[in-house]
């Protein structure tokens, strides 16, 4: 049991969108094993879409330098539906170093964090740019 279970609070549900396998099992396994939260994986945009729509994730984690539809293009098409129009969305790339405060604001974006990253740090990075408290999962 976590400490989550015990105080009745609700465990949280990432959309992973990357298309690098290894990248995906890194940042899945460590949302997983240190933060304790539910991980959906999507390997394109176009499969994110779909399935932020029908899981309505807590937030989704974003590589914007993937190949097929664009990263904003992804983001145009989220912020319209009003089923995913509230996800918070957190860039995640070696590409995003670009990426000003217009940009963020234009897209909702809550912020960005670079590759390469520290897979341990990583669920708090998350949860400071989204304002989340770390509920970190202790067995009993």
């Amino acid at each position: 049991m976590t400490i989550a279970n015990e105080a009745n609070i609700t465990t949280k549900t990432i959309m992973l969108i990357d298309e690098e396998v290894n990248v995906r099992e890194i940042v899945e396994l460590c949302l997983k094993d240190l933060a304790g939260w539910n991980v959906i994986i999507a390997d394109s945009p176009l499969n994110g879409l779909r399935i932020a729509a029908l899981y309505h994730p807590d937030a989704i984690i974003l590589d914007v330098s993937m190949q097929g539809m664009n990263s904003f293009r992804f983001m145009n098409k989220l912020r319209s539906n009003p089923e995913t129009e509230a996800i918070p969305v957190v860039v995640l790339s070696a590409k995003a170093r670009w990426i000003d405060s217009r940009i963020l604001q234009q897209y909702k974006i809550a912020g960005v964090i670079l590759k390469p990253f520290d897979p341990v740090k990583i669920p708090n990075q998350i949860t400071a740019l989204l304002g989340w408290d770390l509920i970190m999962p202790v067995e009993s």
